[in-house]
């Protein structure tokens, strides 16, 4: 029996800061990464192209807005060569320690008829060594509840997988319309490990760059949050990089903790009074 293949979707623009280490973190791990930049204005494509890999196929598309974010996914799938079993998404914040990498796709080439993968995420706060809470993640997957997201999906036994609705609402759907969240309980995994993700945090070097993409304005967050063990923060962070690369092991200034210190009593009070819209 063939060896199961797996190709990465990473859909990116202006990511400098994590781009090299979310590529790097999963580039052993996988058989090809498609990444398409939608009009970066910092270095991010020199730093893709930095990585002197056959398994890396960049292309640079364009700028995209909210609607054509999602034509610009459909056609990655449309693209995407014959032969590969399973898509894994990866944003170019989305950095994966060594562990929770090789013990998905492991799974993942040992179970061919799993339709699809649950796995929880670290969304950092002020640096690589803090996150918000599990109790702030209000995505309900697997049965499941917290920080959550379907990353990984089979290209082989999900009919006409296909993607639908503008960003911020984007998702991966089968033939009949159904999110593939909402398909059989019975062929969706839950694997119980994480990924660092920078969404809360700056993701390009320029704060300009930062804020020419959709929706990035209000992402950006200043909270309290949890310290990561030592362990869990992927080794790919203190290895060495090209000049170009920039360095993310800086911690949070002291700025930074003195705002949460007021900002973040609010936002658990909010959270208690308000319950946030419930995702998946």
């Amino acid at each position: 029996m063939n060896r199961p293949k797996i190709i990465v979707h990473c859909l990116v623009r202006n990511e400098n800061r994590f781009i090299w280490y979310a590529l790097k973190s999963v580039l052993p791990f996988v058989d090809k990464i498609m990444v398409w930049d939608t009009g970066s204005t910092d270095n991010t494509v020199q730093i893709i192209k930095s990585i002197k890999s056959k398994k890396v196929l960049l292309k640079e598309v364009g700028n995209v807005n909210k609607n054509t974010f999602t034509t610009i996914r459909g056609q990655m799938l449309e693209q995407t060569p014959k032969g590969y079993t399973w898509l894994m998404i990866l944003d170019g914040d989305e950095v994966w320690s060594k562990k929770s990498i090789e013990k998905v796709t492991k799974f993942m080439r040992q179970n061919v008829t799993t339709e699809s993968i649950v796995v929880r995420n670290y969304n950092l706060v002020g640096d690589i060594y803090h996150r918000l809470p599990e109790s702030a993640g209000n995505y309900h997957l697997a049965g499941q509840k917290g920080h959550l997201t379907i990353r990984f999906m089979n290209l082989k036994t999900i009919p006409g997988l296909c993607v639908k609705k503008p960003h911020g609402q984007q998702g991966f759907f089968d033939s009949q319309g159904t999110l593939i969240q909402n398909r059989d309980p019975k062929n969706i995994k839950f694997i119980n490990i994480y990924y660092h993700h920078a969404t809360h945090l700056q993701r390009s070097l320029s704060r300009a760059a930062d804020l020419q993409v959709i929706k990035r304005a209000q992402k950006l967050k200043t909270e309290f949050g949890q310290k990561i063990s030592s362990k869990q923060i992927p080794q790919v962070f203190f290895r060495s990089h090209p000049d170009i690369v920039p360095s993310v092991t800086q911690r949070a200034p002291v700025s930074f903790w003195l705002k949460s210190i007021i900002i973040t009593p609010l936002k658990i009070v909010k959270r208690w009074l308000f319950s946030p819209k419930s995702g998946y």
